[in-house]
């Protein structure tokens, strides 16, 4: 289902998009998709400091896309109240340095904008991006925590195994907590547990498709749901 949002050129779309991003990381998921970089492209400045859970974002997504791109398709998202975000635009999000290069650069027609790169402006590109990596390392990681429903194939299932199974799982920066047996009826039980990650070190997706519901976890384990995900 495609999230919407208001003209973000707009005090009232910037709220909209700042109380959306209060609880999240990411426009869709939880991990970077297309969705974020439509949002992305939607600006054509960086958003305002007094918009903190947007500045927060557009930090992230701005050090992304120097870095290593974003891969992820999402759900599909849709800005109202602006003008059509096109795939070039997408590609190539603007920034308040490159929109007044151009202004000031209307009436030079020797400019070559889509020149080769020299090799002195690939090697700034390369320390930039060197730069952005080493203060993202020293920037400490979000955590978020997790409420997790992981579900048995039947009643004759070792709940206690089962358990077993799912902490003996260990990834960087993934922390098992609590947790308890809920009935569900006809005699089956569900495990509740609750876990911490680390948001940049551990996608609760993968965890749960690659590692708790793959073999030999799938013995016991039937399927996984995430009933809360609260950022700390």
């Amino acid at each position: 289902m495609a999230v919407a949002f208001y003209d973000l050129t707009s005090a009232a779309g910037l709220k909209k998009l700042d109380d959306y991003l209060l609880s999240r990381s990411y426009i869709s998921g939880y991990q970077a998709s297309k969705d974020d970089l439509t949002v992305f492209a939607a600006f054509s400045s960086t958003p305002a400091a007094e918009y903190v859970n947007v500045s927060r974002w557009y930090t992230h997504i701005n050090a992304l896309l120097r870095i290593s791109g974003v891969e992820a398709e999402g759900c599909g998202v849709v800005i109202e109240g602006s003008a059509p975000i096109t795939k070039e635009a997408i590609a190539t999000p603007p920034s308040a340095d490159t929109k007044a290069a151009a202004d000031e650069d209307d009436d030079d027609d020797d400019v070559d904008l889509f020149g080769e790169e020299t090799e002195e402006e690939k090697k700034a590109a390369e320390e930039r991006a060197a730069t952005i990596k080493a203060s993202s390392k020293k920037k400490e990681s979000g955590k978020s925590s997790v409420l997790l429903d992981v579900k048995p194939w039947d009643d004759e299932t070792d709940m206690k195994k089962l358990e077993e199974a799912v902490r003996s799982v260990e990834m960087e920066g993934l922390f098992w907590g609590a947790s308890k047996l809920v009935p569900v009826g006809y005699g089956i039980k569900k495990l509740t547990i609750m876990l911490t990650i680390v948001d940049d070190l551990v996608s609760v997706d993968t965890l749960i498709e690659e590692r708790l519901t793959a073999e030999p976890f799938n013995e016991y384990i039937q399927s996984c749901d995430i009933v809360a995900f609260n950022k700390i």
